[in-house]
């Protein structure tokens, strides 16, 4: 008898963890488990009664929202993977679905609580459910798994209304990346893909945490660097750039804990100051030889202490 829950009734995702989706630390980078998740989606809506949501010619499509994401045990270079999933609630014109990635012995790797709506696709705005979407809902209704609820975000805090440029320079944000969105990057309507937004906070975080894992990777044993995961997420999904759109980064530490940091992250546009979305993570450091989680020396989490910024997501 497996020690791990059963899956979710859906299946949806199955693949691998490929080599060249692995970052310096070694395991599956945080893009590419969210890559997974919005493949997942595109499956969910088909077990929805929404075939080809998700080409150019859809009448209707799910849009993300809101994701929280627990990162649970590291998926290594060719570790198999498969997801499966469930709805958790289900309104007018929006769903919470579950979305539960497993290594192939079944424990959990990441899972995925995303708030979506169900929406037309020339403005993408919100609409009621067919009553075929709710039948199948119905059939797939289930508890939200216990390792997929949260542990450190509350999700019950509203998402800030006020991000932007201008309020994250005045809040004590870094800029800490800049970006050009390519056509390659954006989905069969134009949009961004959900991944890449992750994706550019991934490439730039190493601008604001350069300094504090330097300072770690010195307790790194037996030949082993200090590289970083992030185990926990909140991702608000505000507005959906397009090809020839900039964004930029500007990001913060929000809290100091033993092993961990708080950080949020806003991306903007530099143009028009709006934002695109903001991210809430909570990140660790770890020996990439023991696969242990690094405390930072007592000065150095002070001196941290000392720079924390007023970000919220």
């Amino acid at each position: 008898m497996s020690a791990y829950p059963p899956p979710l009734p859906a299946p949806l995702y199955q693949g691998a963890a490929n080599t060249w989706e692995c970052d310096e630390g070694g395991h599956l980078n945080v893009r590419f488990h969210v890559e997974r998740a919005m493949s997942g989606l595109a499956h969910f809506a088909n077990i929805l009664e929404m075939p080809h949501a998700f080409t150019a010619s859809a009448g209707a499509t799910l849009v993300p929202l809101e994701a929280h994401i627990r990162f649970l045990k590291e998926a290594r270079p060719g570790a198999p993977l498969s997801m499966h999933g469930a709805v958790t609630s289900f309104s007018e014109s929006e769903a919470h679905l579950c979305l539960d990635m497993r290594h192939g012995d079944g424990a959990p790797s990441s899972s995925f609580n995303l708030r979506v709506a169900h929406a037309d696709t020339r403005g993408f705005r919100p609409f009621p459910w067919s009553a075929r979407s709710r039948a199948a809902a119905d059939a797939l209704m289930r508890p939200l798994p216990d390792h997929a609820k949260t542990r450190s975000i509350d999700l019950g805090k509203p998402p800030r209304a006020d991000i932007s440029r201008a309020a994250a320079e005045a809040a004590g944000a870094i800029r800490i990346g800049g970006a050009f969105v390519t056509p390659e990057q954006c989905d069969a309507f134009g949009r961004f893909r959900g991944e890449h937004f992750v994706g550019r906070i991934s490439d730039s975080v190493t601008n604001l945490l350069t300094l504090w894992r330097q300072e770690i990777a010195a307790r790194a044993r037996d030949g082993g660097a200090a590289a970083g995961a992030v185990v926990e997420a909140r991702i608000v999904f505000r507005r959906w750039p397009r090809a020839g759109n900039l964004i930029e980064i500007h990001s913060g530490i929000v809290e100091v804990g033993e092993k961990t940091l708080r950080l949020v992250h806003w991306l903007t546009d530099p143009e028009s100051g709006q934002a695109w979305a903001s991210m809430e993570a909570v990140a660790l450091t770890f020996d990439t030889v023991t696969r242990k989680a690094l405390a930072p020396s007592p000065e150095a989490r002070a001196a941290m202490q000392e720079k924390l910024a007023t970000l919220s997501v």
